[in-house]
C-alpha cells in the first residue's frame, strides 16, 4: 500500500541526510544519555565540593575580619547558580533515560509478541519509517534527485493489537426458537365455558318412536323417551420451571421466553388430551377413546385410503350427522395425495393447485397430534363441547422448597378446563390397514 501522506515526512529526512553538517545542523552529542548523566553527576559534585570550599574559606573571613569579602559572596553565587543548572539537568537526564528504558521494554515486548509465532509485529508509522532507512539513504546518496516511494507493507489489518481491537460484530437480540406445532384439534370442537369445578348435562338416550297412522277412532301407539344426567370433571393441566433470580434480571427476554414456552407446552398437552386422552386418572376423555369404531358395510370398496374415507362418510351419515372434516397424520394426506393411475398420473392431487386440503367436500385437517395410520372423521362440533374454567395463568415465586436462600424463582402455568363428548355417533374412527390379497 502506497502512503501519500508520508512523503513530506520522507523528503524531509532525505535532505536531512544529505545536508553538509558544517552548514545546517544542530548540535551533534556523541555520548548516550547514560554517558551525559555521568558526567553531569560528576560535573555536579565537583561543584558541590567548589561551593563547601568557598563556604569553609567565607567562615574564616568572617571569623578573621568580621566579614565576607566581595569575591567570596560572587563566587558562592556563581557556585550556586550552576549547581542549581546541574541538579535540573540531571532530572531532565534521569526522565529522558527512564523514558528509553520504558520504549525499550515495550519493544521487547511487541518483538516478543510478533517474533515467536512467526507474524510480523505491528508497527507504529515512525517505526515503518525507519525500518525504510536504507532506502532513503540511498535516496540521499544520489543527491535527493527524482522521486521516493516507500512501501508500507505493515498496514494495519483486522489482528490483535492493530484494527482488531475496533471491530465489532452485530447481534440480533431475538433468539431463534425451536419449531412449534400448530394445534388445530381445539378450534374444531363447540367453546364453552363453566364457573364451577364439573359441568353436568342431560343427555337423550332413548327414542322408541312407534308413531303411525290411525284410523278414526282407534286407539294411538305409545313412544317412549328417555334422559339421563351426565357430568364431567374440570380438570388441571400443568407444569413448572425453576429459575435464577439473576437469569431473570440479567436476561431481559428470559421472562417473556419462558412464559411463551410454558404456554404452548401446557397448548400442546391440551390438544392431546383432547384427541387421545385415555379418560384414566386425570385424562380427558378424548375424541379417539369415545368416538364410534368404523365399520365397513359389506358390497363396497375399501381398498384405499380415499375408499376409507368415504365409507367413514357414510357410516356419519347413517348415524343421522353430517360429517364437516378429517383428521389425519401428514404422512396420510400425503400418501393421498400421491396416488398415481397406471399411467404415472396424478388421482386425486394437483401438484400446481394451491388450495386447502379437501377430501369428498370435507375440510382436511392436518396434525402430528394424530398418529401416522389412524383418521377421524365426522362433525366435532356436534360431538363435543370444550369448557374452559380458567385460562391460562403464570405466577412466579420464591416461596418453594429453598428458593428463598438460594436466590431461585419458580415460574409455573396452569389452566382448568373440561372436555364433554355429548355425542359420540357424530364421530367415527379407524385406520388405514388393509387386508393382504
Amino acid at each position: 500500500m502506497k502512503k501519500k501522506y508520508l512523503m513530506p515526512a520522507i523528503c524531509l529526512a532525505a535532505l536531512t541526510l544529505a545536508r553538509p553538517d558544517a552548514v545546517v545542523g544542530s548540535v551533534r552529542n556523541d555520548l548516550n544519555t547514560e554517558q551525559m548523566l555521568k558526567k553531569v553527576n560528576q560535573k555536579l559534585d565537583d561543584v558541590t565540593s567548589s561551593i563547601k570550599s568557598t563556604a569553609e574559606d567565607a567562615l574564616k573571613q568572617a571569623k578573621q575580619s568580621g566579614e565576607v569579602s566581595a569575591e567570596s559572596k560572587a563566587t558562592a553565587d556563581k557556585l550556586l547558580t550552576e549547581q542549581t543548572a546541574l541538579n535540573k539537568t540531571v532530572e531532565e537526564l534521569k526522565n529522558s533515560l527512564e523514558g528509553i528504558k520504558s520504549q525499550t521494554l515495550e519493544i521487547s515486548q511487541q518483538v516478543a509478541e510478533g517474533g515467536g509465532s512467526g507474524s510480523t509485529p505491528v508497527m507504529t508509522l515512525g517505526q515503518a519509517f525507519v525500518a525504510q532507512e536504507d532506502k532513503i539513504k540511498a535516496f540521499a546518496s544520489n543527491g535527493a534527485k527524482g522521486s521516493l516511494l516507500i512501501d508500507v507493507s505493515n498496514a494495519i489489518t483486522t489482528a490483535a493489537g492493530s484494527a482488531g481491537g475496533l471491530i465489532y460484530h452485530e447481534e440480533e437480540r431475538d433468539p431463534v426458537r425451536m419449531p412449534r406445532r400448530r394445534l388445530l384439534i381445539r378450534d374444531l370442537l363447540t367453546a364453552g365455558r363453566t364457573s364451577s369445578d364439573q359441568v353436568s348435562y342431560r343427555k337423550h338416550v332413548l327414542r322408541d318412536n312407534n308413531a303411525a297412522m290411525v284410523a278414526e277412532g282407534a286407539a294411538m301407539p305409545v313412544s317412549s323417551y328417555g334422559w339421563e344426567k351426565a357430568k364431567t370433571d374440570v380438570k388441571k393441566i400443568a407444569h413448572h420451571t425453576n429459575i435464577t433470580e439473576e437469569a431473570l434480571a440479567d436476561a431481559d427476554y428470559l421472562q417473556t421466553e419462558i412464559d411463551t414456552e410454558l404456554r404452548y407446552g401446557l397448548d400442546l398437552e391440551e390438544e392431546k388430551q383432547i384427541l387421545a386422552g385415555d379418560g384414566a386418572g386425570e385424562n380427558f376423555k378424548g375424541l379417539l377413546t369415545e368416538a364410534t369404531d368404523f365399520a365397513a358395510p359389506d358390497g363396497l370398496p375399501n381398498a384405499t385410503r380415499i375408499d376409507r374415507l368415504r365409507l367413514a362418510i357414510l357410516q356419519i351419515a347413517l348415524a343421522d350427522y353430517i360429517a364437516t372434516s378429517f383428521v389425519m397424520n401428514p404422512t396420510d394426506w400425503a400418501g393421498i395425495d400421491l396416488l398415481k393411475d397406471a399411467q404415472s398420473r396424478y388421482i386425486f392431487g394437483n401438484p400446481v393447485a394451491q388450495t386447502t386440503p379437501m377430501l369428498w367436500g370435507k375440510d382436511v385437517v392436518e396434525s402430528n397430534t394424530m398418529s401416522a395410520g389412524e383418521w377421524l372423521a365426522g362433525d366435532l362440533a356436534m360431538a363435543a363441547t370444550y369448557y374452559d374454567r380458567q385460562d391460562a395463568e403464570v405466577l412466579i415465586s420464591s416461596e418453594h422448597g429453598s428458593n428463598f436462600i438460594e436466590d431461585m424463582l419458580t415460574m409455573k402455568v396452569r389452566k382448568r378446563a373440561a372436555l364433554a363428548l355429548k355425542r359420540a355417533a357424530a364421530i367415527v374412527t379407524g385406520d388405514f390397514a388393509f387386508a393382504q390379497v
